[in-house]
């Protein structure tokens, strides 16, 4: 290592560099010269297959990392990063790497299933370790919650891995709707027409039979918090996803990129109506294989109506075509349409930049100054103490409880009244019950206190 400063300063640095950027975004001289005599960030990679391995590689190619740790319920999966990174320990627990290592982490990535995403977080949160956590950011409306007050309780350097708020496409929404391009809003069609890995599935009625499990799986950390279960394939590799167990469906895989600036930029907090308007193959176990759910918005201020939402996912189960788009051009698999009193826009997902179907309207300069890096490389500069995270939990948690709203409605139908107040589902009994899901299981409950 080239690094000038110990491990405990660094930490120490860290810990005092996020104090100073808190509600700022930018350090004084005195912290920003301290950061840049530590030039690498030592990082734990937690999840090395499928987009945990992405976003650690993404780490990895900002070369402002040191590799440290590799933690994998299945350790053979740490093997292609422990071949780039000889020097790294591997763990197939992250309890026992954040025991052993945890003043020598500086930050995580956290590229695991949903239903892990949180009792990880926390930890790391409460060891002052900087953490990026793929989306959704939690399993649970209830997790959510926990998230925010933990990363405010302990000025927690926190991003959620919904990639395209670190670019042009959130910077042109905010100028967009600063310069009155956008106001009144009325409605919004946002979709996720592609297949998805449970549609195959059919009509599941209970959890796969039991399966050889690979060798080395450490199943009770990969389980975590959540129900215990056989190892079956049909967990594993992904395929948790589908499961309401486990996994967020295609709602919280989609929604984080679709909707982003959407609810940050209009103020949209959450909603106090939930409806699901379409469920094709209800489960009691998995996600439907279509669902159209509408989300119902109060008015928040001038030029910001109430508004709805209305997602649609599944592969036939499109939204209303615009009559503005025009024969011969066609819909988004993955997308919005955003409806407002003088406009339509239609928008993709992740960083696709918003157009105007309606009119011709001259549009200003899109400001360029935060968004000359990536998603990531802004992660790791936040945790240098040099910027603040664009998607902090702050941001992304409110975020997220509407899909968790959303995946309610999608498991149980019918229509949800929220008290946004109270934080509570008033008229259905057991949609409130989900708003915290499963009790977690023996030895995990730890977690759950701020």
């Amino acid at each position: 290592m080239t690094n000038t400063m110990t491990n405990a300063s660094r930490r120490s640095f860290l810990k005092k560099a996020t104090v100073a950027t808190a509600g700022i975004g930018t350090l004084g001289i005195q912290s920003t010269q301290a950061a840049e005599s530590n030039d690498k960030v030592n990082l734990a990679i937690i999840g090395c297959t499928n987009r945990g391995a992405a976003i650690g590689n993404d780490a990895v190619k900002s070369g402002m990392v040191n590799v440290v740790a590799l933690c994998d319920a299945d350790p053979s999966r740490t093997n292609r990063f422990k071949q780039q990174h000889p020097e790294a320990k591997v763990y197939d627990d992250f309890r026992k790497m954040f025991d052993e290592m945890g003043g020598k982490i500086d930050a995580c990535t956290v590229g695991t299933p949903d239903h892990t995403h949180f009792p990880i977080s926390m930890r790391a949160i409460s060891e002052g370790v900087a953490v990026y956590v793929e989306k959704p950011l939690a399993h649970t409306f209830e997790e959510c919650e926990l998230l925010i007050a933990a990363e405010k309780k302990h000025n927690g350097i926190c991003q959620m891995g919904n990639q395209g708020h670190s670019s042009s496409q959130r910077m042109q929404f905010k100028t967009w709707v600063e310069e009155g391009i956008i106001k009144n809003v009325r409605r919004v069609d946002a979709c996720m027409n592609k297949g998805r890995r449970w549609h195959p599935w059919g009509n599941v009625t209970g959890y796969p039979a039991a399966e050889k499990m690979p060798a080395g799986m450490n199943w009770d950390v990969w389980t975590a918090t959540a129900p215990m279960q056989s190892y079956s394939d049909r967990l594993d590799n992904g395929n948790w996803r589908g499961w309401y167990d486990y996994g967020n469906g295609a709602f919280g895989d989609w929604g984080p990129h679709t909707l982003d600036s959407i609810h940050r930029f209009l103020d949209l907090g959450l909603p106090y109506e939930i409806r699901a308007d379409k469920l094709e193959g209800p489960n009691d176990f998995i996600y439907p294989m279509a669902t159209t759910i509408a989300f119902e918005f109060a008015e928040r201020g001038p030029g910001m109506p109430a508004m709805s939402i209305n997602w649609y996912d599944g592969v036939k189960n499109q939204p209303p075509r615009p009559k503005e788009l025009g024969e011969g051009k066609s819909m988004p698999a993955c997308g919005k349409v955003m409806y407002s009193d003088d406009r339509t826009f239609l928008g993709g997902t992740h960083n696709a930049k918003l157009s105007i179907l309606s009119d011709s309207v001259k549009t200003p300069e899109i400001p360029a100054g935060e968004t000359n890096h990536s998603h990531m490389k802004n992660f790791l500069l936040a945790a240098m103490g040099k910027e603040e995270c664009n998607s902090k939990f702050a941001v992304s948690g409110p975020l997220t409880q509407v899909f968790m709203l959303g995946c309610i409605a999608q498991r149980l139908g019918g229509t949800l009244k929220f008290d946004a107040e109270k934080r509570e589902i008033t008229n259905n009994e057991r949609a409130n019950e989900l708003l915290k899901g499963n009790a977690p299981r023996k030895g995990w409950e730890e977690y759950y206190t701020v």
